[in-house]
């Protein structure tokens, strides 16, 4: 899906995904690219920066804030740091200046879409609606956590390592192999970061961060999500 005011982009954007085999719905404005994102569920979205109603960083952060998962690549004039902080501040996957080469803008939309299927396809989250685990279910496909019945707020990030771990109960996941899963294979930055974020979510879910039930410490290893009762 393409949010864009521009007819012009459309067309561009249009040719270059249907010539490479995949269905496209557009939007012209925010407001109605939420609309369009309700009624299609894309399996990505491209959002312009500066359009009507909504611009593309808040619609980034909406989609995010309902809990959806989707790749999300922000078209934009401006390629200053600050410009791409706030679009991976609001959740987006990945940041495009115009204007943009046809190819390159085609690898990205591939290189998105084949990391999602790596993702969900590996995890088990496809062929499962949910994992329970005392008071803590996992909806994987409504990218929702639960706790007491009452949803957790977590970050598309957070949800995402939640997930990933909750798909495999019990079973021992490397920091490396969690930054991989989360942020794909070239990334480059601190394994302690990973740490954080676990940090992050057993205060969001432990009823006693300091002694977890569901998201367990495995010394000199890594991290599991605590087996099935």
């Amino acid at each position: 899906m393409l949010a864009d005011d521009e007819e012009s982009i459309r067309i561009v954007v249009e040719h270059i995904v249907t010539e490479d085999g995949y269905d496209f719905c557009y939007a012209a404005d925010g407001a109605e690219a939420l609309v369009v994102f309700e009624a299609e569920n894309p399996d990505l979205v491209i959002l312009d920066v500066m359009m009507p109603k909504l611009n593309g960083f808040d619609v980034c952060t909406q989609l995010r804030k309902k809990g959806s998962n989707v790749p999300i690549i922000i078209l934009s004039a401006k390629g200053d740091i600050v410009d791409k902080s706030v679009g991976f501040k609001a959740g987006a996957d990945d940041y495009l200046v115009k204007p943009f080469s046809t190819l390159e803008l085609s690898l990205r939309i591939e290189a998105l879409l084949r990391r999602r299927e790596h993702q969900t396809g590996g995890a088990g989250e496809a062929e499962k609606e949910s994992v329970k685990l005392g008071e803590l279910e996992i909806l994987f496909k409504r990218y929702e956590a639960r706790l007491k019945g009452k949803r957790v707020e977590l970050t598309p990030k957070e949800f995402k390592i939640l997930a990933y771990m909750a798909s495999h109960p019990g079973e021992v996941f490397t920091r490396e192999q969690l930054l991989t899963y989360v942020w794909g294979e070239d990334y480059v930055g601190e394994l302690t970061g990973i740490a954080v974020f676990i940090r992050k979510i057993r205060e969001k879910i432990e009823e006693d961060p300091s002694k977890p039930k569901y998201l367990q410490t495995v010394w000199g290893v890594g991290y599991k999500f605590g087996e099935k009762e």
